[in-house]
């Protein structure tokens, strides 16, 4: 895991994101203080992708369903 602050963070954004995504963690650090940090993202599906995945799927068809149901079914994700 790498540290970097904020401005050389900035500075070098792209080069860190490459670095994420050939799978290193990177904090980022305010004053010498962690306050967050760059991570790659999970393979597999998103939250989303499965909470459409469900939507799809329901027994009844989209054509019944209405649009309410349908927003509260994508807010739980």
């Amino acid at each position: 895991m790498r540290t970097v602050g904020i401005f050389e963070g900035k500075t070098h954004f792209s080069a860190l994101i490459k670095d994420v995504q050939a799978g290193e963690t990177i904090t980022v650090t305010k004053n010498g203080e962690p306050v967050a940090q760059i991570i790659p993202v999970p393979e597999g599906r998103s939250q989303a992708d499965a909470a459409m995945e469900r939507i799809l799927s329901r027994r009844v068809g989209l054509d019944d369903a209405t649009i309410r149901e349908l927003i509260d079914e994508g807010r739980r994700y």
